[in-house]
């Protein structure tokens, strides 16, 4: 299992990076280092089921900084955060934008092979949303503006005649509309539908 699991270690100290690779690769975790965010962000590949461990303080781009960028370009990469410093309003932060784990340096094996494995459960929790927002996404791009209207109204709960009344259309008119949307998104009751919608809806700012 282990092996299908990619850790990324992002660190300016070469002897940290050597240290947590032969630690994760006892571990047979597959392993890539790298110097620095920078380094990082040009080189690596995202996947499903990774992890980054990334130190906090780094020149030029630190790693609440590579965090950020993380965020910023969409990426689902579980973060767990090393520092050198005991510093909880920074560890507060860190957790508060997304990282999985805040951990002091030095760091026993145990700790960090805990965290580890609570970031690749992560991962795939993340990974197993965005497939299901994509599925959703795609069902739901085929309806008619009609539909989605149609559709909308059904989700927040209101009946046929209702829906006719609020788009001043036949209440016959709206059941073909909903009988269309429920074959085209694959829903086979209005539960159904609400999941398909909600998962297909972007995540709050």
């Amino acid at each position: 299992m282990n092996a299908n699991a990619r850790i990324f270690v992002v660190d300016n100290d070469g002897a940290v990076r050597e240290s947590l690779s032969l630690l994760l690769e006892q571990e047979d975790f597959s392993v890539e280092t790298f110097d620095s965010a920078e380094a990082f962000l040009t080189n690596f590949q995202a996947g499903p089921h990774s992890c980054a461990i990334v130190d906090i303080r780094m020149p030029v781009m630190d790693g609440m900084q590579l965090q950020a960028e993380l965020t910023r370009r969409g990426i689902l990469l579980p973060v767990i955060f090393l520092t050198g410093h005991g510093d909880i309003p920074l560890s507060v932060r860190a957790i508060k934008h997304g990282a999985v784990d805040f951990l002091t340096k030095p760091v026993s094996g145990a700790t960090l092979l805990e965290s580890v494995r609570m970031a690749l459960d992560e991962s795939d929790r993340l990974n197993s949303v965005a497939a299901a927002s994509q599925s959703a996404a795609e069902r739901i791009v085929s309806l008619t503006e009609r539909e989605r209207e149609v559709m909308a109204l059904a989700v927040d709960g209101l009946s046929n005649k209702e829906s006719a009344r609020r788009l001043g259309i036949s209440h016959r008119t709206v059941e073909i509309h909903r009988a269309r949307i429920m074959h085209k998104t694959g829903a086979d009751t209005l539960i159904d539908l609400v999941r398909i919608a909600h998962a297909a809806a972007p995540p709050p700012e």
